[in-house]
């Protein structure tokens, strides 16, 4: 199956863990993982991302004609050194998000994964999906209130992580 989406992709964990980008045409995609690619992910695919599953999990890859190329408005098609193709863990909507959203999941070849929805041209969406992906199966109330119970105490200065 091919999504009009961008796939990028960071090494957490022991593994590379990607994050499918959708949204409408002109929404920011490759802005966002343009930005991304600045903050040390790789690129797996921009515009296009062919998905599949495999052993009970979600894979894509950027269709050939595509691979190791990126849309940067305003310089046009430019090379990136791509990764061959990354596990999907995550995929962020780019819309307005809700300050504390339920947990929400899209369904992809018979898969389930988080997905979660995020402005892609705010300066903080590349460390907002960072986090994201650091606590992946964890509310971020669930994560605090699992922290305090932990006897973590938060930062100086705020209660925010």
């Amino acid at each position: 199956m091919i999504l009009h989406a961008g796939l990028v992709s960071t090494y957490l964990d022991g593994f590379w863990r990607g994050v499918l980008i959708e949204g409408p045409s002109g929404a920011g995609k490759s802005d966002l993982a343009l930005r991304m690619l600045d903050q040390g992910f790789r690129l797996v695919a921009d515009d296009r991302v062919l998905i599949w599953a495999s052993g009970g999990a979600l894979y894509g890859r950027a269709p050939q004609t595509l691979a190791n190329l990126i849309e940067v408005r305003g310089l046009g098609i430019c090379p990136e050194q791509a990764l061959p193709f990354s596990r999907i863990v995550l995929a962020a909507r780019c819309e307005p998000a809700e300050r504390l959203p339920d947990p929400a999941h899209n369904d992809y070849v018979g898969l389930s994964i988080p997905v979660v929805s995020i402005h892609p041209l705010e300066a903080s969406a590349p460390a907002k999906l960072r986090r994201a992906l650091q606590h992946l199966g964890r509310s971020a109330e669930g994560a605090y209130l699992g922290d305090l119970a932990a006897d973590v105490s938060p930062r100086p200065g705020g209660d925010s992580r």
